[in-house]
């Protein structure tokens, strides 16, 4: 069955375009611009369209918790995030006892075969307890390269990034060991100086867990993990664009160092996201929302976020300063380089999944379509 979709401002790698696009099989076939073919088309009355969100770092929402691995709550949490455009869910665990996090990734692999989730993230256990924000200092362990081994094998290929704290003793072993299995190595939740940072990067690893949040802060005579993962061209760095986490000064900083070539928006949201204050779990640590924010109960650190892709899309362009382009670089199209799946998704173009937003002119999310089947249909134009 083919679909065009006509009459839209299409947000392309090459700029934003008035034009139409068609799709078959759950692909695009052709881009164009201008009028659609005569008589054929769904018209969307000029609104834009935007690829569908990646988000690599994401702990659950709709009141579920990946951490916990039970099938129907991930199910719900992803199909609430994809409401909000995000096409693609990376379900991120938390740091937990083996036994818990092997039963867990085998779950959510399940789901991942099902293509409800794109994979499964180790965030932890192996980060440092100086800089563990929410996890559970308690299960926290020294990197083990057969322990990761055992949880590799649990997620049957599903396993697509690893949290890790390069400066703990074995942990470069195992970067080079995540790399080897095709899973991305993540430096984050670490005490890491300048220098082990950079050994880590050399190890493999190629992706800053939240930057900022976690690690050392940038110092002049001491500049930490923030300078070694910003100006390394193999680095990408997540940002948490919810201005909880970060300053929108702090967000510009990292958007000029990086580029959008190398800066990936994620939520780091928990079960909280998208059902309001309260009290929550984030896997063994309970967790209080306040106003939005998520904190520990006890010690009100930080602990996720209540984010959804498509505010820090809109956040991205009305507070950063990003252009459509860019903010749809890095909501979309970096995080699908950081996945490996560039070839089919994270931009508008021939050949890709119709993985598609559809947004007012004040970026609020008005249709959402995956694989060419839409999730949330279209208003008349």
């Amino acid at each position: 069955m083919s679909i065009t979709l006509a009459d839209a401002r299409l947000v392309t790698p090459g700029g934003v375009h008035p034009g139409w696009l068609t799709i078959e099989d759950g692909r695009i076939t052709y881009v164009g611009q201008g009028q659609a073919p005569t008589g054929n088309g769904h018209g969307l009355g000029g609104r834009l369209v935007v690829p569908g969100f990646i988000d690599i770092h994401n702990h659950g929402g709709a009141g579920a918790s990946f951490p916990q691995g039970d099938p129907e709550g991930a199910a719900r949490a992803a199909a609430f995030h994809a409401g909000h455009g995000t096409t693609t869910t990376v379900a991120s665990l938390v740091s937990g006892s083996l036994e818990d996090l092997g039963a867990a990734t085998s779950a959510l692999a399940d789901l991942c075969e099902d293509g409800l989730l794109a994979g499964i993230h180790f965030e932890g256990p192996y980060i440092s307890a100086a800089r563990c924000g929410a996890h559970d200092p308690g299960v926290l362990r020294t990197p083990d390269r057969g322990e990761f081994a055992a949880l590799v094998k649990a997620g049957r290929g599903h396993v697509r990034m690893l949290t890790i704290a390069p400066e703990l003793p074995g942990a470069l072993d195992v970067v080079r060991d995540a790399v080897a299995a095709g899973v991305t190595a993540a430096l984050g939740h670490s005490d890491a100086t300048y220098e082990q940072t950079q050994a880590g990067i050399e190890a493999g690893g190629t992706v800053a867990t939240h930057l900022y949040n976690a690690m050392p802060s940038l110092h002049h005579r001491s500049p930490g993990p923030i300078a070694a993962l910003l100006q390394d061209e193999r680095v990408t760095v997540e940002l948490i664009n919810d201005g909880v986490h970060v300053h929108p000064a702090m967000l510009r900083l990292a958007f000029k160092a990086a580029g959008a070539g190398r800066t990936a928006l994620i939520t780091d949201a928990m079960a909280a996201t998208g059902i309001g204050d309260g009290e929550y779990v984030l896997g063994s640590m309970r967790v209080r929302v306040s106003d939005g924010a998520a904190r520990l109960v006890e010690g009100g650190t930080i602990a996720g976020s209540t984010l959804t892709m498509d505010v820090a899309f809109r956040r991205a362009v009305q507070l950063a300063g990003l252009s459509l382009v860019e903010a749809a670089q890095v909501a979309s199209l970096t995080p699908a380089r950081v996945l490996g799946i560039d070839d089919r998704a994270g931009s508008i173009e021939a050949g890709k999944d119709a993985d598609l937003v559809v947004l007012s002119d004040d970026l609020q999310v008005e249709a959402v379509m995956k694989r060419g089947a839409w999730i949330a249909e279209p208003p008349a134009p």
